[in-house]
């Protein structure tokens, strides 16, 4: 199945503060917050959402189509991507925004602060789907993460008016964008991917409650953290998964977006909502362990083995047949 992931590509400062955001902060007075961090570590590594989704499915053996716009400057990081499995034909490459940045800093508590810089984002409201589409013979499925918003807003159009299934992950953008504008995201979507928090704001800012979101989504993916994960639909019973673990957290960024890719990846391959769940959490596990949103590495047999410990044989031995067989 050919699936095609929409967003935000970007180059990611990632730095350490050896305490907590909490200590320095004071609530009352936060209307005349002005603080700064000594961080002792800094590490400049590839990231962006659609980029880490693509890369986490390039890892399991797909050949996700990455959509978005970049600077001159990708050059170096397109080449990475393509060595790793990634089509990356149908990138919009601006001629005169660089690429955009993220910049963050997460303390003991995996809290973080981060800023981020659009760039070449900023046009990605240009690309149109339809020759992609035509170009790569069709595609299954469309994930809308986080890019420009009229960006998103046009792919979720488009989507529908072509009748193209597609999946709404507003995430970060929640923030920026109004009631309405989430509502013409997400209504129609196959599935909505969210956290706990983003799931509480996207039916505060939309006006519709739990209810009625079902009614117009097809399924909810709801990530809670070291609580796991829930899906729900409308007529099927809630499922539960557990985060996979034990494992070292070493830094959070990327998490959920290891968590999309092996989801998508089990969606791809026609395995169960609970399978999909517990891949996009296998693979959520590697990225917490590591420094860097695509660092991470692993093998079939490694892979298998945490699956297997975590959720169990069955697991493992319906997902062995898929693992890897496109690379």
């Amino acid at each position: 199945m050919k699936f095609a992931v929409c967003g935000s590509i970007a180059t990611d400062h990632l730095m350490t503060y050896q305490g907590r955001f909490a200590d320095s902060l004071v609530p009352e007075e936060l209307d005349k917050i002005s603080v700064s961090f000594l961080v002792e570590d800094l590490q400049v590594r590839r990231g962006g959402i659609a980029a880490n989704v693509a890369f986490g499915m390039a890892k399991l053996g797909h050949h996700p189509v990455l959509v978005g716009s970049v600077g001159e400057d990708f050059a170096a990081y397109e080449s990475w991507l393509r060595r790793h499995g990634v089509d990356c034909d149908h990138l919009l490459v601006s001629d005169v925004r660089h690429t955009a940045r993220f910049i963050v800093t997460t303390d003991e508590d995996m809290a973080q602060i981060a800023s981020f810089y659009a760039g070449a984002m900023s046009e990605a409201r240009n690309i149109e789907l339809g020759p992609i589409l035509d170009q790569v013979g069709g595609l299954e499925l469309v994930l809308i993460s986080p890019d420009d918003p009229q960006a998103m807003l046009r792919h979720s159009t488009e989507c529908r008016s072509r009748g193209l299934p597609f999946a709404a992950d507003p995430s970060q953008q929640l923030a920026f964008m109004d009631g309405a504008s989430i509502r013409r995201l997400v209504d129609g979507a196959a599935y909505l991917f969210t956290n706990d928090y983003e799931a509480a704001l996207t039916e505060s800012k939309t006006g519709w409650d739990a209810v009625e979101i079902l009614q117009r989504v097809g399924t909810r993916v709801v990530t809670k953290g070291k609580d796991g994960c829930s899906i729900i639909s409308a007529h099927a019973e809630q499922i539960d998964v557990a985060a996979a673990g034990p494992v070292t957290k070493v830094d959070p960024t990327g998490v959920g977006d290891g968590f999309r890719a092996g989801f998508l990846s089990g969606l791809a391959w026609g395995l169960s909502h609970e399978r999909c769940a517990q891949l996009g959490s296998t693979v959520s596990s590697y990225v917490l362990s590591t420094v860097g949103t695509q660092e991470y590495d692993f093998d079939t047999a490694a892979f298998l083995g945490r699956l297997r410990d975590c959720y169990g044989a069955a697991a493992a031995e319906e997902v062995e047949p898929h693992l890897g067989r496109d690379r």
